[in-house]
C-alpha cells in the first residue's frame, strides 16, 4: 500500500475506533508495518491536524490514540449538547476515586478508613462505570480485594497514563489560589469610577 493510502488507512482507523486505537491494533490491522512506522505516520496526522488548525486533534490517550475535538471549540460543543444526559460523578464518588487512583491498589477499609465513611454504594458506582476494577487480593487476613483504576478511568479523565496525574503540591497551589480569589470582593462599576476621582 502507499504512503498516503497507509496515511489514509490509519486516519479512518482512528476516527472509527470507539475507544483509543493501540500501535499493536494498528500494526495487526494494517499488516506488515512495524511500530516505528505507524508511530511515524501517527505523528505525521497529528502535526497535519494541527498546523491545518483543524477542529479535531488526534491524542495519545489511555495507550493508544483518539480523535477528540479541539478544546477551544468546548463553549460551542456545550452550546450544541447543553439538553445531553450527562453521568457526572458525585462528590463523594469523586473523592474515592482520587484516592483510589492515587493511592492503588487497596481496600476498601482502606478507602474508608480515609474518607471516614461507608463506601458501598460509592464503589458499587465506581464499578458499575468500569472506573475501578478488583486488581486481587491483600495477603492479609480474611484476604480482602484491593482496588485500582481502569483502561476507562484514563479515558474518562483524557490522561495517557497514571503519571499525568497532578501532584500533590500542584494542588495546595490551586486551593491557594482559589482561596485568594475568594477573598477578593467584587466592586460596582460606580464604585470603581468613585474610587478614581
Amino acid at each position: 500500500m502507499e504512503e498516503n493510502n497507509l496515511k489514509s488507512a490509519v486516519e479512518a482507523l482512528i476516527f472509527a475506533s470507539e475507544k483509543p486505537i493501540t500501535i499493536d491494533q494498528l500494526k495487526k490491522v494494517l499488516g506488515g508495518l512495524d511500530t516505528v512506522s505507524v508511530n511515524k505516520i501517527v505523528d505525521q496526522l497529528k502535526n497535519e491536524y494541527d498546523c491545518a488548525n483543524r477542529g479535531i486533534r488526534i491524542i495519545e490517550i489511555a495507550g493508544g490514540f483518539q480523535m477528540i475535538t479541539c478544546n477551544i471549540f468546548a463553549p460551542f460543543l456545550r452550546k450544541l449538547f447543553k439538553n445531553r444526559y450527562s453521568d457526572k460523578l458525585s462528590k463523594p464518588a469523586l473523592e474515592s476515586l482520587a484516592i483510589i487512583a492515587y493511592k492503588q491498589p487497596l481496600t476498601k477499609a482502606e478507602i474508608e478508613s480515609l474518607r471516614n465513611v461507608n463506601v458501598d454504594g460509592v464503589m458499587k458506582s465506581l464499578i458499575d462505570k468500569n472506573l475501578i476494577r478488583i486488581c486481587g487480593r491483600k495477603k492479609v487476613p480474611g484476604r480482602p480485594f484491593v482496588f485500582g483504576t481502569t483502561r476507562e478511568f484514563l479515558e474518562h479523565f483524557g490522561l495517557k497514563s497514571l503519571q499525568e496525574l497532578p501532584k500533590m503540591d500542584e494542588f495546595t497551589v490551586m486551593a491557594q489560589a482559589k482561596e485568594a480569589q475568594d477573598s477578593i470582593e467584587p466592586i460596582t462599576q460606580a464604585e470603581a469610577e468613585e474610587k478614581r476621582e
